[in-house]
């Protein structure tokens, strides 16, 4: 028998009308927020589905460009998330696509620019009660709900470079829940996800990010707002 938590049930502690449309929304852009590691100077949102034709009348809008500016999902300032881009001087942009139909109903896709140049892009799924699935990041199929602390390596595909992850883990105590390997095709770019336990050690990162042909390392915690 399968086992279901009360937060299952009540969903998620939440600013607005739609555990969907606006939660969800939320934490797919402040995940994104998170991957981005920096503060965003431009944000370019894709619609899809559901997400596509109740957008404005659901708050969908809201939560997205709230969520790309640090707000999680119980987040008072969500509701004046346009004069808060303001103020940030942020410059942002929804468009539909009413084209592809083969996707999860509530799918958007975000572009971020960052302060110092930095760009991001991935695609999440809103799949209900709060909960979201990421399945693309820079075009390259991934697979990960974002419940978990989480560290994403992308690197070429080489052999060895999934032991130099887990042995930097390791020597940091680092207990892994979940690590799966997704790339473009053999010996291309390649994303090592982690899941894990607790917190990284402030060196890891770093220590990762040694190895010849690892190009960068985003590292998501949960817990934090932004």
């Amino acid at each position: 028998m399968a086992f279901i938590s009360i937060f299952d049930v009540l969903g998620p502690n939440m600013v607005g009308p739609s555990s969907s449309h606006t939660a969800g929304a939320c934490s797919i852009a402040l995940l994104a927020r998170k991957m981005l590691g920096e503060p965003a100077r431009e944000v370019g949102f894709i619609l899809y589905g559901s997400f596509a034709k109740t957008y404005k009348g659901h708050g969908t809008d809201r939560a997205l460009l709230a969520g790309v500016m640090g707000c999680s999902t119980d987040d008072v300032r969500i509701p004046r998330a346009y004069e808060m881009a303001r103020e940030q001087n942020l410059k942002w942009n929804f468009s539909v696509n009413e084209i592809e139909t083969e996707v999860h109903p509530n799918t958007v896709d975000i572009h971020l620019l960052g302060v110092t140049g930095k760009k991001v892009s991935l695609r999440g799924e809103s799949i209900g009660g709060g909960k979201i699935r990421i399945a693309r990041i820079n075009g390259i199929e991934v697979d990960f709900s974002g419940e978990y602390n989480t560290l994403i390596v992308v690197h070429k595909d080489r052999v060895g470079m999934a032991a130099h992850i887990t042995s930097c883990l390791s020597q940091g105590n680092v207990n892994i829940a979940f690590m799966r390997l997704f790339r473009e095709a053999k010996g291309d770019t390649a994303y090592s996800i982690v899941e894990f336990d607790g917190e990284l050690p402030e060196d890891t990162r770093q220590k990762i990010l040694e190895k010849e042909d690892v190009e960068n390392v985003m590292v998501i915690d949960v817990k934090e707002g932004s």
